[in-house]
């Protein structure tokens, strides 16, 4: 069986497909490609928990990688970034970059967010229509994470084009390209920031110590390209995906409306609903476990469904349906263990504020076109749409 989230027939909606399999077995194997070598795809949230946090389940994909032939030629500052490492390695580049995403950092951050949102939504016409995508999900977590890491302006829009080409779904000559590209603009952002030091996150992180530890020069490159990509890329799918749930929903949406205070709290029902991350980034089992009720042998490819697992009646009832009263705190679109994105409360900070925006000078925004007709990212990674139509 194939994975739905990469199945062009359920891209616009996997969670039929997905719940399909969950009920026949939460954790099961499905083809890899043409070799006829198969991983394993979890589908339950329990079991999803599980394998999230499990140290049997390895992300250091040069172990995996080491002596099998590929095609591949992606630079090793994005085969091999932080998120692709395990402790105690994991622990020591996380704990360097940890401070610049706590909640006091974010929270300084709010009136510039604040700034930019406004910015953009102020180029709108009064009466659309509006690529909600092209005129704001796309450009606002762009400007927020080049801003934070230094990276001029007049080199966005080339950065914006980089990470479009390393999600680029079944063209890897393509993805390998932007990997090497980008990986040489942040040696050389780097360079010139050693030269005239400034106060971004990239001048941080060059200058970060935990005691006599540092960060190399290839840990930079690598941590500085993964929070360029990731720092934006799924942020972009969060905002758009919510939004598209909100519009779908009048209901909730008039609620949200008549209470903008609560839009914090319904983040995670709608980061729940339609999470911006299919499938959580690669594992592999070092030794045989169990989980769920399925043996998973050593040396396999384990894929969690985070979208699955969010649909999971066990664990959300009625799943399909929006409720933004629900407590939806558990989702797991962020992940959950060590590897939980350390992006996330940045994340939930810009679509607070993009919301909000939208819905206070926007109160009649609606589709522009039938929501049947919306086109999704063909992609196993991420999910969001490549446009969302809307008029003010």
């Amino acid at each position: 069986m194939n994975d739905p989230a990469k199945d062009s027939r359920s891209a616009r909606d996997p969670y039929a497909a997905y719940a399909a399999m969950r009920a026949d077995c939460p954790v099961q194997a499905v083809a890899s490609g043409s070799s006829g070598r198969h991983s394993y795809l979890v589908t339950g949230y329990a079991e999803a928990r599980q394998a999230l946090s499990d140290p049997r389940l390895s992300k250091d994909t040069a172990a995996f990688f080491a002596g099998k032939e590929s095609k591949r030629r992606l630079h090793p500052a994005v085969a091999h970034n932080m998120l692709a490492g395990d402790p105690p390695q994991h622990t020591r580049l996380r704990k360097l970059v940890n401070g610049a995403f706590t909640s006091g950092a974010v929270s300084a951050l709010r009136p510039f967010l604040i700034r930019l949102t406004d910015e953009l939504l102020d180029r709108w016409p009064s009466d659309g229509p509006v690529d909600l995508v092209a005129d704001l999900t796309v450009p606002l977590p762009v400007m927020v994470i080049c801003e934070l890491l230094g990276v001029p302006e007049n080199d966005r829009s080339q950065v914006r084009h980089w990470s479009a080409d390393l999600f680029a779904a079944g063209e890897p000559e393509r993805t390998d390209a932007a990997s090497y590209a980008v990986a040489a603009y942040m040696t050389g952002l780097i360079a010139s920031k050693r030269l005239r030091p400034g106060d971004s996150l990239l001048d941080r992180l060059i200058a970060a110590r935990d005691g006599e530890d540092r960060l190399d020069e290839d840990e930079l490159v690598s941590l500085a390209v993964l929070l360029l990509v990731a720092g934006h890329e799924t942020t972009t799918h969060f905002l758009g995906n919510a939004a598209l749930a909100l519009l779908r929903h009048p209901a909730e949406l008039a609620r949200l409306r008549s209470n903008p205070e609560t839009i914090p709290q319904a983040l995670d029902e709608l980061l729940r609903f339609d999470a911006p991350v299919s499938t959580s980034t690669f594992r592999f089992s070092t030794e045989a476990l169990t989980l769920g009720d399925t043996e998973i042998p050593a040396g396999v490819p384990v894929l969690v469904a985070l979208g699955a697992a969010n649909r999971d009646p066990e664990r959300f009832p009625t799943p399909d349906r929006l409720d933004l009263d629900r407590d939806a705190t558990g989702h797991l679109s962020f992940g959950h263990g060590i590897h939980r994105c350390i992006g996330a409360p940045l994340a939930k900070a810009e679509a607070h504020i993009a919301l909000r925006a939208i819905l206070t000078r926007f109160p009649d925004i609606r589709l522009a076109a039938p929501a049947e007709r919306l086109e999704w990212r063909r992609t196993r990674l991420v999910r969001g749409l490549t446009s969302l139509p809307v008029l003010l």
